[in-house]
């Protein structure tokens, strides 16, 4: 429930005892996975079931709250302008997350032990009557609330309480839609980024065949031999090249660094660093000792790309 600023209880604790660690753990997960959390408030499907529900309910606020570990955020907003979430521990919702099947209507927060001393009822926005209805997904996990709320007393009709309901259904439907049209567009993404790698394959099979690569360097253009290349080091969108005789630093990504160098002469030894097999001189622990341009240098290895190196040396 909505507020800018609350004195916080332990509700957190209060509303871990109602479910089982793994069940919340699972329904956080669900929750995570509509992407929703912190998006941009432009969803006009939402804000009208939002207006519909404050209008079939008679209420000046209503809300699209979505109940995190820690707080509530609204995803839609009638009636509290500039509230975007507030914490766990005054939340109305996180009552509706315990009993999914329910509708939790609260006529008179000021008579129910639960909110009688809640900053929400005894501050801005002076809650009086609360109605939520849960946000159910198709696993069924409850995400959060559609609610309507008013600063008088007040009892829904069976009629209201059932198109609360039904809108809160719509709402979650809605999730859904946009969920699967994330997932739709990170597909995509994901193909073509196969797509992507299977052309930066080729180009690797064909720089495979060279032993120099061109490199932009300040302004000029420079060839550089494989030879004479000790290490690369990733430096955000730039790269350095460690040659025999100095640095050049490259604008360009260690993948396409990686797509021009002979997979026979070069490896990734960690994310962030490839060596020629050539200047490797000693392995200790988990560092690596490389030749550079002013004399040894021991580098990090990641533990996933220790094996594939070990198994590239002629142990004895």
């Amino acid at each position: 429930m909505p507020a800018k600023s609350a004195t916080p209880v332990n509700a957190t604790s209060e509303a871990s005892r109602l479910l089982l660690p793994t069940e919340e753990q699972k329904r956080l997960e669900a929750l995570e996975s509509y992407q929703v959390l912190d998006s941009a408030p432009d969803d006009d499907a939402l804000d009208d079931l939002t207006r519909l529900a404050s209008i079939i309910c008679n209420t000046p606020i209503s809300l699209v709250s979505l109940v995190d570990a820690e707080r509530q955020w609204f995803k839609a907003n009638l009636g509290l302008e500039g509230v975007t979430e507030t914490p766990l521990s005054v939340s109305f919702c996180r009552y509706v997350v315990q009993k999914p099947n329910d509708l939790l209507e609260v006529s008179d927060a000021t008579l129910d032990p639960r909110f009688q001393n809640n900053p929400l009822v005894l501050d801005q926005p002076n809650i009086r009557f609360y109605a939520g209805a849960p946000l159910v997904n198709p696993e069924g996990y409850t995400l959060g609330a559609l609610c309507a709320i008013d600063t008088k007393p007040r009892t829904l009709t069976s009629e209201q309480r059932e198109a609360l309901l039904l809108l809160a259904r719509q709402v979650t439907t809605h999730l859904e839609l946009r969920r699967t049209k994330l997932l739709l567009e990170q597909e995509k993404l994901k193909m073509h980024g196969l797509l992507q790698l299977a052309n930066d394959e080729t180009q690797a099979l064909y720089a495979s065949g060279r032993n120099e690569i061109f490199v932009k360097h300040e302004q000029r253009l420079m060839r550089v031999r494989m030879a004479d290349i000790c290490y690369i080091e990733a430096l955000g969108d730039y790269v350095n090249i460690y040659t025999c005789s100095e640095r050049l630093t490259v604008c360009t990504t260690m993948k396409d660094m990686e797509a021009k160098l002979p997979t026979k002469d070069f490896t990734r030894i960690q994310r962030k660093y490839i060596i020629r097999l050539d200047c490797l001189r000693a392995i200790e622990g988990e560092l690596v000792q490389v030749d550079g341009p002013k004399g040894a240098v021991y580098i990090p290895i990641g533990n996933s790309y220790k094996t594939a190196l070990m198994n590239r040396l002629n142990l004895i």
